[in-house]
């Protein structure tokens, strides 16, 4: 299936670019990002159009690339400034430059059509300007499996139980019913676990010892960026849905990036309102959330090992696969609209439609 290209997609942390030429893949193509002397990001096609060789094999001078073959030089905007050995420049001898966005120690590439880069079509949550939440990156999950197979499992709570029994689930969730909206504009599922054992997450950073409360809401923005909302509260306390801040309360973040066809990165990070400017805390959390993602990364592959392979019936298809069905829906419409160009409404119609 085609990636949905006009779309931000997290290309890594601010932290990843300094001064050096870095060479990425997203939806298959080779890019080379770099920052220019007055901290911009640059995100250019990573292949010299003379002889294709990719320009994070060349040099940075100044804000420019020059090829290292034969020394072609190419500007931010990915138009050729020099040709060693000629004063010409041919209007052909160029790279496309994709536009870019940093924000919150994130950095964004929108890989469709330029014109169409609207920094407000690119997530954000308010908490991640909060002083009342600790904002922490965590790291980047290489998975061989296609992007899709990995956005869907993340609207997906009634995994769970299976893949993460020690980590963010327990058997005490197998049969609780599983919530679904999907006409916002991020497909949701969630459900709570009342008055039941802690599950090991919650054992370790929230210090539960006795039955608690906990829920799972899962929200995932087309086309692959996901928002976990999970906690834990003393099952004393009864909390109503909407007063998780009176528990523990951590938001999981999951951006998606398609590099090839069964090839992702997950760039991973959490929100949470406790422990508030404690690394110490957030490296602990970061081991905890990298056993279960590992978890999630064994199962991936091995689904989509085994999708290579011929298939003697079709998959079925069970209650709480609601979100992933809605979200493989929405996927193959925004396929269709990139695929597409709709001309408007006629001004001088030639057929009346009736239907």
């Amino acid at each position: 299936m085609p990636f949905v290209k006009n779309s931000w997609y997290v290309a890594g942390w601010s932290t990843d670019f300094e001064d050096r030429l870095v060479p990425l893949t997203i939806c298959a193509q080779n890019l080379v990002l770099f920052r220019t002397r007055a901290g911009e990001m640059v995100a250019l096609e990573d292949r010299c159009p003379h002889r294709l060789l990719p320009l994070s094999r060349g040099k940075r001078i100044g804000d420019t690339i020059q090829c290292g073959y034969h020394g072609m030089t190419f500007g931010a905007d990915g138009r050729c400034v020099r040709v060693p050995g000629q004063s010409n420049l041919p209007k052909s001898a160029y790279v496309d430059a994709y536009p870019t966005l940093e924000r919150h120690g994130i950095v964004w590439i929108w890989m469709g059509e330029p014109e169409a880069a609207d920094p407000a079509l690119c997530f954000d949550m308010p908490e991640l300007a909060d002083p009342n939440w600790h904002v922490h990156h965590g790291d980047k999950l290489h998975i061989r499996a296609n992007y899709l197979n990995v956005a869907e499992n993340l609207v997906d709570p009634a995994h769970v139980s299976f893949v993460h029994p020690t980590t963010l689930g327990n058997a005490a969730s197998e049969n609780v019913p599983v919530h679904v909206k999907t006409g916002g504009e991020a497909i949701v599922a969630w459900r709570w676990i009342r008055d039941a054992e802690p599950i090991g997450f919650f054992k370790k950073f929230g210090g539960f010892s006795g039955n608690v409360d906990r829920w799972h809401y899962y929200y995932l923005h087309l086309p692959s960026t996901a928002v976990i909302d999970f906690g834990s509260a003393d099952a004393n306390l009864a909390l109503p849905e909407e007063e998780r801040d009176k528990g523990v309360r951590i938001f999981a973040l999951h951006f998606v990036t398609p590099v090839e066809e069964g090839y992702t990165i997950d760039h991973w990070m959490h929100l949470r309102n406790t422990a508030l400017g404690d690394e110490e805390a957030s490296e602990q959390m970061d081991r905890m959330f990298r056993i279960a993602f590992d978890e999630d990364k064994a199962i991936l592959e091995a689904i989509h090992e085994e999708e290579q392979r011929p298939q003697k019936r079709k998959p079925i298809r069970i209650a709480i696969d609601k979100g992933p069905n809605v979200y493989r829906m929405r996927i193959r419409d925004m396929l269709e609209a990139e695929a597409t160009v709709d001309l408007g409404e006629p001004v001088s119609p030639v057929f009346v439609q009736h239907d």
